[in-house]
């Protein structure tokens, strides 16, 4: 069945807005950027010129602009939460970048926005969508090891005073290994194991200065204003506990991205901030690993730019728009949300913290 047409107007032109472009255009050319939108005019003017967008101008512009029905929000994280109510507010479906807003206060804001508005609010991570972590679903839906009891999660440092121009926003509130990279991990292991329980952590901050070493920086050194290392174990409501190391502070490592452990095996799966990487199973009593199968073809090629490409949760919305499931949903972001948060209140609160929200799984993918 052919795809409806969405009209889509693009609010934030920074770092990661070249990646949502090609991945569009590449997979989806049903959904058509029609419209840049940024605070900063002239950045929006270049990009649309740059990447052949018809129209551009301020934020207010792409609100009021009556031929955009779907918004995918690129703003930086702490402007997530009014973002998104003023463009559900305007009556547009909206997707956002991850997190889902800075804090469980936001996040809850935003979730009442869109209940009120009507409109459909997705929003990243949605790298679970991708081939490596639904063949990962598929093999423990079919057991292939036996019943989950354990999984680790490790989370280095994305090197990113080294490439972005300006990675002052990572370093202050609402950045931090946690809110940056955290997201990828925890909704992907909330689609392989269900809802989290309770959270416990600790986290420091490592260097307080940051030198950065982009070509084309914008600033020579940040400011540290929040933990970079931070060690947390969640235990989900199914019983199985994870631990995850996150941090900003380990610039090299052989820990492996992140395994589930079964009572017939253990599976290992690539890089969570990909939707594409092998997914290793080796069973008891198995002599080495095998790589399983893809679930679905590669979204991009494993190993070269294209594998920076984003949009499938964008397609997902639209799916939703459609009537159909609805996967990279607002409950299931505010669920890895409060988890997310969970790690700071553990840590600075010294104690367990009980989650408030649930979800359910997202439903597998079935077909492409």
């Amino acid at each position: 069945m052919a795809k409806q047409t969405h009209r889509i107007g693009i609010l934030g032109s920074g770092n990661i807005f070249g990646r949502y472009v090609t991945g569009l255009a590449a997979h989806f050319p049903e959904l058509r950027i029609v419209r840049v939108g940024d605070i900063d005019v002239a950045r929006a003017k270049q990009a649309a010129a740059d990447h052949a967008v018809p129209a551009w101008g301020d934020d207010a512009e792409l609100y009021g602009d009556e031929s955009v029905d779907i918004i995918v929000n690129l703003t930086p994280p702490v402007h997530h939460a009014r973002t998104i109510i003023t463009g559900l507010d305007a009556g547009k479906h909206v997707y956002v970048e991850k997190p889902l807003a800075t804090t469980v206060e936001e996040g809850r804001a935003v979730l009442s926005a869109a209940a009120r508005s009507g409109r459909v609010l997705g929003s990243a991570p949605d790298t679970f969508l991708g081939s490596a972590s639904q063949t990962a679903r598929r093999a423990l839906d079919e057991g292939l090891i036996g019943t989950p009891v354990g999984a680790s999660a490790f989370i280095g440092h994305s090197k990113a005073e080294t490439w972005h121009p300006d990675p002052r926003f990572l370093f202050q509130p609402g950045g931090g290994p946690v809110m940056d990279m955290g997201p990828y991990y925890f909704a992907i292991l909330v689609n392989l194991l269900g809802p989290v329980r309770s959270v416990t952590a600790a986290s420091r901050i490592g260097a307080p200065t940051r030198p950065v070493t982009a070509p084309e920086r914008a600033v020579d050194s940040v400011e540290v204003t929040v933990p970079t290392h931070a060690g947390a174990v969640l235990t989900f409501a199914s019983g199985v506990i994870a631990t995850a190391q996150m941090s900003f502070d380990v610039w090299d490592s052989d820990l492996p991205f992140m395994e589930i452990y079964g009572t017939e095996g253990t599976l290992s799966l690539a890089n969570p901030n990909h939707f594409d990487g092998d997914v290793r199973v080796r069973r008891h009593g198995d002599a080495e690993w095998t790589v399983l199968k893809p679930a679905f073809a590669l979204f991009g090629a494993v190993g070269t730019r294209e594998q920076a490409r984003r949009g499938l949760g964008v397609r997902d919305l639209a799916d939703a728009v459609e009537g159909g499931p609805h996967r990279a949903n607002a409950a299931y972001a505010f669920h890895v949300l409060e988890a997310l948060c969970a790690v700071d209140k553990a840590s600075e609160e010294g104690r367990v913290v009980e989650l408030d929200s649930t979800c359910e799984r997202p439903q597998p993918r079935v077909s492409d």
